[in-house]
């Protein structure tokens, strides 16, 4: 089930439906293409499986004991890359990104430390961030002649607001966990990455009791509703809902009324978002 993944570590709780990667390749957890290929894959198993809840972690350290969660994209493969080639390479990171952001589950990025460019932009995808001391966020792009190129610069000011946005991609300045929290690039702190692991493994358990093709209508109406005016909100939430009703998820809930109230999981069944 998960051989295509293996370069992102995968370890699979099957009663949480919990999947935990644990990010662990090149010098500094930098993405380039192979990576790519593993979160491409990792899509496909995420919109069409049956995992109920996403961890993305790393216990990476340096030579000199700096924690990373991912330093960056690997720009160092496209040198001697024509054009053409880096715009297609980074058309395919957007998009697969863009894919993650939407997958139907719950989804939860856990970084300690060094968290720049790419490394920044998935945090962007997580519905959840949690974040140590020790973690750092920055976007270093325009000093290299560029800019986030994978979200990053469409994306940031939704979740921070413009000012920040502006401040962290123009000037490049690199803030800890405590400003990220204040600014809402992440969304709580704990005190190591343990700490944050049993976070996420409560996170599972709540999931574990609730429809999970409700869960992934709710995400997808909550996200496709943003941005837009109050009726077509409406609109989108209306829809949403009666999806709920259409794949019989509201009357499996009202049958097993009882048995909920008892802390017992209803009989779900499969996803059908």
């Amino acid at each position: 089930m998960f051989e295509r993944i293996e370069a992102l570590h995968p370890h699979y709780d099957p009663e949480l439906r919990l999947l935990t990667l644990t990010l662990d390749h090149g010098k500094a957890n930098e993405v380039g293409s192979g990576i790519l290929d593993a979160f491409e894959a990792l899509c496909e198993l995420l919109e069409h499986g049956e995992v109920a809840c996403l961890c993305t972690t790393s216990r990476r350290t340096s030579k000199s004991g700096n924690p990373i969660f991912v330093a960056g994209a690997d720009v160092t493969e496209r040198v001697g890359w024509p054009d053409e080639r880096v715009k297609a390479h980074v058309r395919r990171q957007r998009s697969i990104l863009q894919r993650l952001r939407h997958v139907p589950l719950f989804t939860v990025a856990l970084t300690h430390g060094v968290t720049l460019g790419w490394g920044l932009e998935f945090l962007l995808t997580a519905d959840y961030c949690l974040a140590t001391p020790t973690a750092r966020f920055g976007l270093p792009e325009t000093g290299l002649g560029i800019i986030p190129g994978a979200r990053g610069t469409a994306e940031l000011a939704l979740a921070v607001g413009p000012a920040h946005a502006l401040r962290l991609g123009c000037t490049g300045e690199e803030i800890g966990a405590d400003e990220a929290l204040r600014i809402g690039l992440c969304h709580e702190l704990v005190p190591e990455i343990d700490a944050g692991l049993a976070r996420v493994r409560t996170f599972a358990e709540l999931l574990r009791r609730r429809s999970p093709t409700a869960v992934a209508v709710f995400k997808r109406g909550l996200l496709a509703a943003t941005g837009h005016a109050e009726a077509e909100r409406l609109c989108i939430e209306a829809a949403a809902y009666e999806r709920c009703i259409d794949t019989g998820q509201a009357a499996i809930g009202r049958a097993s009324f009882s048995a909920i109230r008892a802390g017992e999981v209803p009989p779900w069944g499969p996803r059908r978002a």
